[in-house]
């Protein structure tokens, strides 16, 4: 039993939770009220591909991971997963969840999938330890999933597909510079060069906070502009906008732990609260 809860972890069940969120919104967007076989096949493969992209990640990074204190409890630093085991698991899982979207929903979305993992692998990783400039590729995989659900249900990339990604893509990056500020000191430990690293003042950090927050919230409103969403939507994602962009300036101004903690929290409760208003103006 310890060893299969090891093997759950490593899969990063809260951020496979995103991807599940994301895709779901993108499929119910393209198709309001549709959950049928085709959606349960959409999420299982996306998920099943989430795992293996993280269970791969953390095998390629367990060297590195042993040297910072929030990643050293992990299943492969702390040695409750051996890593021949993670990479068999990284891989039959990454295997599994490519042939689900292939077989069960459509190539397009498969092949998205693939392009998720191959960037998230091959292009994110190893930046990781090069250039600061890593977080905006990261940020890519991150925000494929929703464009995901969109082909899945529709077969064919859109517009509004691009504004989900665009929406994702936007919200990752003060997201993950909040939380590359919290833990600087351990990402230098890591040899991770992250923005908040080699900007140990914070001036380029806390701008480049501010634009994207700013920059979020026109993006944000797009979907009543396309027919997406009604003003009601458009409303409440201004609000949440202006929220977020002030958890921001407050980054910008004080340029503490304490803002930066705060940002990741409003992040984290912000994303829900606009994906969730979206879905429902969407649907009425």
């Amino acid at each position: 039993m310890k060893q299969w809860r090891a093997y759950f972890e490593l899969s990063k069940p809260r951020l496979t939770a995103l991807v599940i969120l994301t895709t779901w919104l993108g499929f119910a967007l393209a198709k309001p009220g549709v959950h049928n076989w085709l959606f349960f096949h959409t999420v299982l493969g996306s998920w099943l591909i989430a795992s293996g992209a993280a269970v791969l990640n953390q095998y390629l990074e367990r060297e590195l991971d042993r040297l910072m204190h929030r990643t050293q409890n992990r299943p492969l630093p702390s040695g409750r997963v051996t890593p021949n085991g993670a990479l068999i698991f990284g891989c039959v899982t990454s295997v599994i969840g490519a042939l689900e979207l292939a077989l069960c929903v459509n190539l397009l979305t498969a092949g998205l999938a693939v392009l998720t993992l191959v960037t998230y692998l091959w292009a994110y990783t190893p930046l990781k330890t090069r250039t600061s400039l890593s977080t905006l590729i990261g940020a890519i995989p991150g925000a494929i999933p929703p464009v995901m659900g969109w082909t899945a249900a529709t077969g064919h990339l859109s517009s509004e597909a691009a504004v989900l990604f665009a929406i994702l893509f936007l919200w990752q990056l003060p997201h993950f510079l909040a939380i590359a500020w919290m833990y600087r000191e351990d990402y230098a430990r890591g040899g991770f060069p992250m923005l908040p690293v080699v900007d140990p003042d914070g001036a380029i950090t806390s701008r480049m906070i501010l634009l994207y927050t700013a920059v979020l919230i026109p993006v944000t409103l797009l979907p009543t502009r396309m027919g997406l969403a009604g003003f009601s939507y458009g409303i409440v994602a201004l609000i949440l906008g202006a929220g977020f962009f002030a958890c921001g300036a407050f980054v910008a101004w004080k340029r503490t732990t304490f803002s930066a903690r705060r940002l990741m929290f409003a992040s984290i409760l912000y994303l829900p609260l606009l994906l969730g208003c979206l879905a429902w103006a969407h649907r009425s």
